[in-house]
């Protein structure tokens, strides 16, 4: 298959999402927040029940070009694996699925969330994200929203994307762009702090980048906006068509420094392969993606492994950020080849 037939069955599958969480949105209650479960690394609310029969039968509907398939997402079962197609042939493809990054914002009709997915032809159990085919994010509107948007990318071409009418009636193209700006003075970034466990060094973080990069504060001024999107796709939006400029998600490295004995932190909730699913879009846009020592981006495919990454909007913030960052984090006794 085409990478652009990969891409539109991603987009197909994010709609088919999207449709069903405005129907439950729409009913409406506070059930939608209800705890149902703990699988695949993350807690599964009542919201997310209601999309998992929608993921499945839409795969069950695609071609048979597809087809081995393997589907690795949360809230599946432990392993977050199912297999469709033959038992006997060869896997084609590995299809990673986050159906909705965001829940909690989403749940309480706060913000949106999105569909996050990414198609990898099968290379055995070594396949990584980074050799995604094709990807897409899709957002999940709150239902205040009439447009929601949509964003698409294939290995070798920049990111495209569509603003929609919720009813249908109009379609706009959009053409996102990261920001220029090469310093985080008047702009948004910030290192992530969603949960209690790894906050007080996250902002001790924040503190240092934003002191050696700009120097200290005059009275009355904001260096630095800091506005938390508790979604990984809804980060890497916000970093690819330009209202951030820099995102550090260190959660994982963060709870080894409580291990040295440093900071106390509990294991607490970090991200997971399946909310990197949208990796390919924001790089395609122009967004560097590294993992939280500067380094290239290695994901398996799977929904148990721990996360950390940064975001850039362009080179000129990473020659900045990034010798602080790795310099932080060596002072507290983290060595490289720990990771």
């Amino acid at each position: 298959m085409t990478p652009e037939l990969l891409v539109q069955s991603l987009l197909q599958l994010g709609l088919a999402v999207r449709h069903r969480v405005i129907e439950v949105m729409r009913a409406g209650g506070e059930g939608l927040a209800r705890p149902i479960r703990h699988v695949g690394g993350d807690m599964v609310y009542e919201l997310d029940r209601h999309v998992e029969p929608i993921i499945e039968q839409t795969i069950e509907s695609w071609p048979e070009e597809w087809k081995p398939l393997l589907l690795i997402a949360e809230g599946l079962n432990e392993s977050g694996r199912k297999r469709f197609g033959s038992e006997e042939e060869p896997l084609r493809y590995r299809l990673i699925v986050d159906p909705i990054d965001g829940t909690r914002g989403l749940m309480y009709d706060k913000r949106p969330a999105w569909f996050a997915a990414a198609v990898v032809p099968d290379a055995g159990e070594a396949t990584g994200l980074e050799q995604s085919a094709a990807a897409v994010l899709v957002e999940l509107p709150t239902t205040k929203q009439g447009w929601a948007d949509a964003f698409l990318a294939v290995r070798g071409r920049p990111t495209w994307g569509q603003r929609s009418r919720l009813d249908g009636a109009e379609t706009v193209d959009l053409s996102p762009c990261p920001s220029r700006v090469p310093s985080l003075l008047d702009g948004f970034g910030h290192i992530v702090s969603f949960f209690p466990g790894t906050k007080v060094p996250a902002a001790e973080l924040m503190e240092h980048i934003a002191l050696v990069t700009l120097g200290r504060s005059q009275p009355g001024q904001a260096q630095v906006f800091d506005d938390q999107y508790i979604s990984t796709s809804g980060q890497l939006v916000e970093l690819l068509v330009g209202h951030d400029r820099f995102c550090g998600d260190l959660r994982p490295l963060l709870q080894r420094i409580g291990e040295h004995g440093e900071q106390a932190s509990d294991p607490g909730l970090v991200c997971h392969p399946y909310d990197m699913a949208g990796w390919l879009v924001a790089r395609q846009a122009g967004v560097i993606l590294t993992d939280g020592l500067g380094c290239p981006l290695r994901l398996p495919l799977d929904v148990h492994h721990p996360v950390h990454w940064c975001g850039y909007a362009n080179a000129a913030l990473q020659a900045a950020v990034q010798p602080v960052i790795r310099a932080w984090l060596a002072e507290r006794g983290l060595k490289e080849e720990e990771f």
